[in-house]
């Protein structure tokens, strides 16, 4: 039976008397009543973002806050949406039928999920559905489906199940439409992560940068390494490391002219603050790394993140310490940025090749935008 949902309501008040609604209004931000959400928006202008009034982020002065009847408004007005409490979805359907609806994708994510048979299992109108989904989760329903059933194909395949039975379980209808899937997610065939990787041939090479040290390693399906590191030898022991079954070769002058070329490439973006190279990333990590990462590469240069919001934009708000793991397992320094992820009081945090490297970053990028 489909599930029935309320509209929220909106927030009565004497427009005679905005002094008394304003101040009615801070009592829901300075209690985090989630029962106003959808009811009005704030804004905090030292900050320029705007929030539900159950944001946890930490509270603002009253003095900096700002309220506004819609997320329209407060854009309008040249705020921006806060990364952590999403507050457009507060307007929207409950948050927790969205979440009823994720776990309904998840358990039959094998079968056809057609946008109108989700609708109506929600009550609602397709581009209605549509539009609150992807709000709530970041992606479309049918991209979250196809999350879904990658995420039961891998688990499938590293309990060693064979690479068909385990494509059809998930849901695949042929292995065109696997191999289709996979490419991208998996970073490699799904044979050869099956294998753990093994036979798999992965060429590296290392270059002086401005901030140290830098080894690049790619297959061929794109860049899968980029650490910083005090020698070659040790950054060698490191990638064979993070790829103990790979084939790992060193890039010979006549075979290495794309990786010299995206080196250069990323030397330049240290050293004279040009743009970051766009190069092909093989990505390898689960479901939820993965999201973090692309991410992260969507964060422009000159902007910070904090944790929750990047657990956020993930589409799993509550995982800020899975967020700040995912960003530790970053193999592959600034093509994914993770240096522009803070905590939420604004301070560095920890990055993997040194919070120097990450301040230097952060100062370059902000002097580049400025």
């Amino acid at each position: 039976m489909p599930m029935a949902i309320c509209a929220p309501r909106r927030y009565a008040a004497s427009v005679a008397d905005p002094e008394t609604l304003d101040e009615a209004r801070w009592h829901h931000v300075t209690t985090r009543d989630k029962a106003a959400d959808g009811t009005f928006v704030y804004a905090v202008k030292t900050t320029g973002i705007y929030c539900r009034p159950s944001c946890p982020s930490r509270q603002a002065k009253r003095e900096n806050v700002s309220f506004h009847e819609t997320p329209a408004a407060a854009e309008a007005a040249g705020f921006r949406p806060c990364r952590r409490c999403h507050p457009a979805a507060a307007q929207e359907p409950a948050a927790s039928l969205m979440q009823a609806m994720a776990a309904y994708i998840g358990t039959h994510a094998q079968e056809s999920l057609p946008l109108a048979r989700l609708a109506e299992q929600a009550g609602m109108a397709p581009t209605h559905f549509q539009r609150s989904f992807k709000a709530a989760f970041g992606a479309s329903p049918r991209e979250y489906q196809a999350a879904q059933r990658l995420t039961r194909f891998k688990q499938a395949l590293r309990e060693g199940t064979g690479v068909l039975e385990a494509g059809l379980d998930a849901g695949f209808s042929s292995t065109s439409r696997l191999y289709e899937a996979a490419d991208g997610s998996l970073g490699m065939t799904p044979s050869a992560y099956r294998a753990g990787g093994a036979g798999e041939v992965i060429t590296h090479a290392c270059r002086e940068t401005a901030l140290g040290l830098l080894m690049m390693a790619a297959t061929p399906r794109g860049v899968c390494f980029v650490q910083f590191g005090e020698s070659s030898e040790a950054l060698l022991a490191q990638l064979a490391a993070e790829f103990p079954k790979a084939h790992l070769v060193r890039a010979a002058i006549a075979a290495a002219a794309p990786l010299d070329a995206w080196m250069a490439a990323l030397a330049a973006h240290l050293e004279h603050a040009a743009p970051r190279p766009d190069l092909p990333l093989d990505l390898r990590g689960t479901a939820f790394q993965i999201s973090v990462w692309r991410f992260l590469m969507s964060v422009k240069p000159g902007d910070v993140v904090s944790y929750a919001e990047l657990a956020a934009g993930a589409g799993k708000p509550r995982a800020i310490r899975a967020a700040a793991s995912a960003c530790a397992a970053n193999r592959i320094a600034l093509l994914i940025p993770c240096h522009r992820a803070l905590r939420a009081d604004g301070s560095l945090g920890g990055y993997r090749w040194g919070l120097e490297r990450k301040r230097a970053l952060l100062d370059a990028e902000r002097r580049a935008k400025a």
